[in-house]
């Protein structure tokens, strides 16, 4: 064995070594070299060239990483000349010291303002752990890609700069993301400002001026209403400043709009410092005076607000979503808001406008919707390019909670990490590089199009709110917040010391923000009036159920788009079925065939699109339907490309959106009904898998959509597609309970229908957007009527007719003869019309209710006053008695039924289940049900 084996076997011998006792360390350190050789140190430089190169430029992480440990662990022969020296073991373990600071050195970060937390004993950050000691302090190694100007340090200078970067009041999380480029952006910048970021006197000045205001508006608040309910921001009063220096930095990237959902804590000084909202409006609501308010109104820490905010860039128009108590769900609704607005402008780089959401601390780790949001960051249909997320951590959780039984990891954010987001920690008692660590965070975002998390760890310094006394669970902790000065103070303290500015300025600041609030009008300087294009909602205001509109298409233009919802390329190979339904469309559209419930639906979408409304679908199965019946996404079976014909009606058609989601529901419909509220003009419509499964959004329904009009004059035209009907699935697949929406109808707040033909859902997905109101509308989409033969409609029905809010009778059965009427809705209605007519039964009449709410009591009284002589009127409903229409509706069939008359019920009996999970225990109950209710007693 010659000189030249020995030196290589040597470099793989101690390469292997290396790589048993840190593999992840020299993987990292591997895939940098192949990205760039001069990255790595030189003696690496030397050790992986002596390894080969990869078989492929283009491999992914894995594969390298796997070819790497082959070439690291397999028997060497000798192959070959290797240039190098013998390697320092010190040298090596010393890039292993800086790359565990680069991991582990936040857990040494001073982040606790109140200095309460202990940090833990770490053994990779000690100089032990690597065989290295005071001995070693003043010899110089080689750093390697440790960003310091200089290609060697002593190890003390090198500690010294560790700590400072990565232990400093400053820690950063992001060790943990695949992707190297992403990783040495994070170091280059944490590096090269090594904890002790560097602002103009300006900037300084500006910040304890933000200070200031934040500080004061809830002093001024404490004292002049003392003991009401704020959720104050003392302790985190950072936030100000920070959210400002975004707008600002947003401004400058040329943004044009930043939408912000926050909790309460911190919003009345949001609105405020921020958003420009005049303290005499908040000032009034304390003080009870309400004036000419819409609707019910809602406590003052929910309210939303928009205003423009002038910066060098130019005006960027805010956006303050409003939020019920239930937290976290505003996240949703601020993305989907935001990508509504990023369409509109055609912000295709995800350069024109930023969302920010604003988490507590116990929130981003307990609430589900936190992860679904995250989960949704990066796919197709609800990415928004990144969210700047901002966590203020007050360390106690919501009222009385520990910590640590709050949540079971280390921080709170941990969360973040399922998306590979980076995590800056920071202490909210140190404005400057609260600052920097905000500008590192917009600049991640800008570049990389991702989510970045913030984590301004601060304190809470009164109770939960003003009422609630802290003390009684968390005594150390407020001992030591009475006597902790305020953030303010700190940095005026430093800005007068360090000569910044004189001590009677930093005074003049509080007397001046005090006397703008006692003025009451708007305090900040930056507020601007909205534009135009931000008030598109007022022509939808004003306007009632009964408003007409054009509902009719002609016959020929209605034909002709029939036939474009058909095409599709000779060469987009289709399924054998799928193809089949695509022949009868054709039929349909020539009619020769009677159109079904998915052509008349993708024909509806189609006529709005034409007409310029764009449509917006999602769901977990949209594309196809649940139940094989929309196919409005074509699945070509030799290359798995598709084609959507709905995409390709007309040169100047609107766009035609339709996602499969996430498996979801709260946060995909938060989602859809922040985007309906951005976007009057489109038809968004969110269908459930199945209707029950809407559960899972339950808060979304309640707290915003079918309240939001009244309690925060928000309009909203979302549509929710809920499939519904019993035949025989088990309790979880029939019912989409109708009786939870109609219980919560009231004030003409929203509409539920359950229409029964193809006819039916084309008028009414086009009424929704061709009337002048936008109002919710919740439909109870068919199951097994997507094929049923008698549910069908013809092209004449679509082109001249509108929808029905009721349907009289349609066989000819002579009313005169008539003995019993009966009322129902939904699929129950085929049921009862197949076995009257095998009975050849002309003694009842079948009317269908096919909008619930608002109640048709107009239209059914007209179609009774045909059965004036009848005494016997049914209410049939497949669903039990207490659910289904029948306890919210029967006091309005009651109005409409001739007077001196008695309504029955037929249907299952009361149930603590939706439905019964044994199809023959299902076939009994429909059928004694649809006997009751034919059977004339």
């Amino acid at each position: 064995m010659n000189m030249h084996e020995d030196a290589e076997n040597a470099v793989v011998t101690w390469i292997r070594s290396s790589y048993l006792a840190n593999s992840a360390y020299v993987e990292d350190l591997y895939e940098s070299y192949l990205t760039d050789p001069g990255s790595v140190p030189l003696e690496w430089q030397r050790c992986f060239a002596g390894l080969g190169s990869p078989q492929s430029d283009e491999q992914p992480h894995a594969l390298i990483r796997q070819q790497l440990r082959q070439q690291v662990m397999q028997p060497r022969r000798s192959s070959g000349v290797v240039s190098g020296s013998s390697l320092d073991q010190k040298q090596f373990h010393v890039l292993q010291l800086i790359n565990a600071y680069r991991y582990a050195g936040h857990q040494y970060a001073n982040l606790d303002p109140l200095g309460l937390t202990s940090n833990p004993v770490i053994p990779e950050l000690e100089l032990s752990y690597y065989q290295l000691d005071a001995g070693d302090l003043d010899r110089e190694f080689h750093i390697g890609s440790y960003q310091a100007g200089q290609e060697r340090m002593t190890l003390r200078h090198l500690l010294d700069s560790l700590r400072k970067t990565y232990c400093g009041v400053v820690g950063a999380e992001f060790m943990h993301m695949t992707s190297q480029s992403e990783k040495r952006w994070i170091q280059e910048r944490m590096e090269q400002v090594k904890g002790q970021p560097v602002w103009p006197d300006t900037i300084k000045k500006q910040a304890l001026e933000e200070l200031t205001a934040a500080e004061g508006l809830e002093r001024y608040l404490g004292a002049k209403f003392p003991g009401a309910k704020r959720f104050s921001l003392e302790g985190g009063d950072m936030l100000i400043p920070m959210v400002k220096s975004i707008i600002r930095q947003a401004g400058a990237n040329d943004y044009k709009e930043i939408v912000i959902g926050m909790a309460h804590r911190g919003r009345l000084t949001m609105l405020v410092n921020v958003l420009g909202k005049r303290p005499k409006e908040l000032f009034d609501q304390f003080a009870g005076h309400h004036g000419d308010a819409w609707g019910t109104g809602d406590v003052k820490y929910h309210m939303g607000f928009s205003s423009d905010f002038a910066t060098e860039g130019g005006n960027v128009h805010l956006a303050l979503a409003f939020n019920p108590s239930h937290l976290e769900i505003v996240n949703p609704v601020v993305i989907g808001s935001v990508r509504a607005r990023m369409e509109r402008l055609h912000d295709n780089e995800f350069n024109k406008v930023l969302p920010i959401t604003i988490h507590g601390d116990s929130a981003i780790a307990g609430q589900g919707v936190v992860a679904e949001t995250f989960n949704m960051s990066q796919t197709r249909g609800f990415g928004v390019g990144g969210t700047l997320r901002i966590v203020i951590n007050n360390q106690i959780g919501f009222t009385t909670a520990n910590v640590k039984d709050t949540r079971s990891t280390r921080y709170c954010t941990d969360v973040a990490k399922m998306v590979q987001s980076p995590i800056f920690h920071v202490n909210a008692d140190h404005p400057e590089a609260v600052l920097w660590v905000t500008k590192l965070a917009m600049d991640f975002r800008n570049t990389f199009h991702r989510d970045v998390v913030i984590d301004l760890v601060c304190y809470r310094r009164n109770g939960h709110n003003e009422a609630d006394e802290p003390t009684a669970t968390q005594p150390l902790m407020y001992q030591k917040i009475r006597q902790h000065p305020t953030t303010r103070q700190i940095y005026a303290e430093q800005l007068v010391k360090n000569g910044i500015l004189e001590e009677s300025a930093a005074e003049q600041m509080v007397t001046d923000y005090r006397q703008a609030l006692d003025r009451g009008e708007c305090v900040l300087k930056e507020w601007r009036p909205m534009s135009e294009l931000h008030q598109n909602w007022n022509r939808f205001l004003g306007h009632d159920w009964q408003e007409g509109y054009d509902a009719a298409y002609p016959l020929d233009q209605l034909t002709t788009l029939a036939e474009k919802i058909c095409r599709y390329p000779d060469t987009h190979v289709l399924q054998s079925r799928v193809q089949k339904i695509y022949e009868d469309r054709l039929l349909m559209s020539h009619a020769e065939k009677m159109a079904d419930w998915g052509f008349a639906e993708n024909l509806a979408y189609a006529s709005l699109l034409v007409r310029g409304f764009p449509v917006r679908l999602t769901g977990q199965d949209s594309g196809r339907g649940t139940f094989f019946h929309r196919h409005a996404v074509l699945h070509n079976q030799n290359d798995a490309s598709t084609y959507t014909p709905l995409m390709h009606l007309a040169p100047d058609q609107a766009p035609f959106r339709v996602y499969d989601s996430v498996l979801s529901e709260e946060a995909v419909l938060a989602f859809e009904y922040g985007y309906a509220t951005a976007t009057p003009d489109g038809l968004t419509i969110w269908e459930a898998q199945f209707g029950d499964f809407a559960n899972g959004a339950q808060v979304v329904i309640d707290q915003f959509l079918s309240s939001g009009e009244q309690k925060w004059g928000r309009l909203c035209g979302l549509v929710l597609l809920l499939p519904h009907g019993y035949e025989g699935q088990g309790a979880e697949h029939s019912s989409g309970r109708p009786e939870r929406y109609l219980q919560m109808c009231a004030q003409h707040n929203m509409q539920v229908c359950m229409p029964t033909t193809p006819a039916q859902i084309y008028h009414l997905l086009r009424r929704q957007m061709l009337r002048p109101m936008r109002r919710p509308l919740v439909v109870f989409t068919p199951k097994s009527l997507l094929r049923h033969p008698l549910a069908v409609s013809s092209l004449q029905e679509l082109s001249e007719g509108r929808f029905r809010n009721a349907i009289a009778e349609t066989d000819a059965i002579p009313a005169e003869g008539v003995q019993r009427v009966v009322l129902c809705s939904g699929k129950v209605y085929y049921d009862l019309l197949e076995a009257r007519r095998k009975a050849d039964n002309k003694a009842v009449a079948i009317i269908r209710i096919e909008q619930l709410y608002p109640f048709p009591e107009e239209e059914l009284r007209e179609i009774m006053q045909a059965y004036q002589h009848v005494q016997d009127f049914v209410w049939c409903q497949e669903e039990p008695k207490n659910q289904g229409a029948w306890y919210n509706c029967q006091h309005r069939m009651k109005r409409v039924i001739p007077t001196g008359t008695y309504l029955n019920y037929v249907g299952r009996p009361a149930s603590a289940a939706p439905a019964v999970g044994y199809m023959s225990l299902h076939l009994q109950q429909q059928k004694t049900l649809v006997e009751e209710a034919l059977t004339i007693k």
